[in-house]
């Protein structure tokens, strides 16, 4: 895909920002979560969106309670359409009982 492609995406997957790392464009999101405990629950309900998509996000939980979820197809180096679909999917999720009052929108 396209940088150009990418950035006409972007806007269908609030909250979901555009990087660059290392050459590589992906997406990125981040929530604060309202322990650690709470934060590998979000961990447990991306992981059941992405076995049944059949991709997989990088996550990580950063300190106690900061997750960030990396998207890209690694096959590729790059984005995909499925891994905007795939982000979709994870906004889908009902995650507001996990996260920080700061954060929960």
């Amino acid at each position: 895909m396209t940088e150009d492609a990418a950035h006409q995406l972007i806007p269908q997957v609030p909250g979901w920002d555009l990087v660059h790392e290392v050459g590589t464009w992906k997406l990125h999101r981040s929530w604060k979560v309202k322990s650690f405990t709470k934060g590998l629950e979000v961990f447990q309900l991306v992981a059941n969106v992405a076995e049944a998509e059949g991709h997989h996000p990088d996550l990580h939980l950063v300190g106690w309670n900061n997750v960030k979820i990396d998207i890209w197809t690694h096959a590729v180096g790059g984005l995909t359409e499925n891994d905007f679909i795939l982000a979709a999917k994870i906004n889908g999720l009902d995650l507001h009982h996990l996260l920080s009052k700061k954060t929960a929108k």
